[in-house]
């Protein structure tokens, strides 16, 4: 395949990422063209890695990042109540955020994107969830059945602006919780005090409401098999604050987003 069908075939994805970026699709596309025409005119700035969708991106980035504009927070009225989101974070960590959870991006290929080091990769995503934490504040249902855990996370998420519904330690206590108050995101273990099963009381919960999940447990490699559906959100015990942040900004981030593109159009 030639290199030009290489960049036909990553296209979509470089649309869909300067859309989330910018927070138009028009303005996205007038950045995407503005690439193509550089790849034109310069193919050599492509470069020679067989990595040509992390260099595609580089070259989009570079241009991007060449206008001061781009520099500064979007306070614009956009396009999709998620990019609203997005546009109010600051330039550098939206793009390690979008580059690493959107587009699923190694933290090395984010780095060189970027033109920066692994750790400032790190260190700009933790920086972005956090501000996205804080602009989508939710309920959230701790299911855990280690009370200094539980207080961590309890910590944790009021820390980033959200509202704890309450901590459960069982099935049955995550069931009645939930019935008393419905709530936005689950943050669940996997093994729970009575020998029950966050994934059952997930799975109960799940038949009256929708919402994010995320598991947390000690042995995340018996969930990551390859054999059957998987967690879409997986912390490892033990975990990092900044970890848990991030994850809980995805997880959201993609519900609206989800949402939005769900939602049945309207004359």
């Amino acid at each position: 395949m030639s290199t030009a069908q290489l960049v036909v075939q990553h296209l979509p994805y470089l649309r869909r990422y300067a859309r989330a970026l910018t927070g138009s699709q028009v303005a996205g596309d007038a950045y995407v063209a503005a690439t193509l025409e550089t790849l034109v005119n310069e193919p050599e700035t492509l470069g020679r890695s067989t990595n040509v969708k992390a260099d595609l991106f580089r070259v989009f980035t570079r241009i991007w990042n060449s206008l001061s504009v781009n520099g500064q927070t979007e306070q614009a009225q956009h396009d999709l109540p998620a990019e609203v989101r997005l546009g109010q974070i600051t330039p550098l960590p939206r793009q390690a955020f979008l580059l690493s959870c959107l587009e699923g991006f190694s933290e090395e290929d984010a780095a060189t994107i970027l033109g920066v080091d692994v750790s400032e990769v790190r260190d700009l995503v933790d920086e972005a969830g956090r501000e996205l934490a804080a602009d989508m504040a939710t309920e959230i249902l701790i299911i855990e059945d280690e009370p200094l855990i539980a207080m961590d996370l309890e910590a944790l998420v009021e820390g980033l602006g959200h509202n704890v519904t309450g901590v459960a330690r069982t099935r049955t206590e995550a069931v009645k919780l939930a019935s008393t108050k419905r709530p936005g995101l689950i943050l669940a273990d996997i093994q729970l005090a009575d020998g029950s099963s966050g994934l059952d009381a997930v799975n109960d919960l799940l038949k009256s409401f929708e919402v994010p999940v995320i598991f947390i447990t000690a042995y995340p490699e018996r969930f990551l098999t390859g054999e059957r559906p998987e967690p879409a959100f997986l912390i490892a015990k033990p975990f990092q604050p900044a970890n848990v942040s991030a994850v809980i900004s995805q997880a959201l981030f993609f519900q609206q987003s989800a949402r939005r593109r769900e939602a049945p159009a309207t004359a």
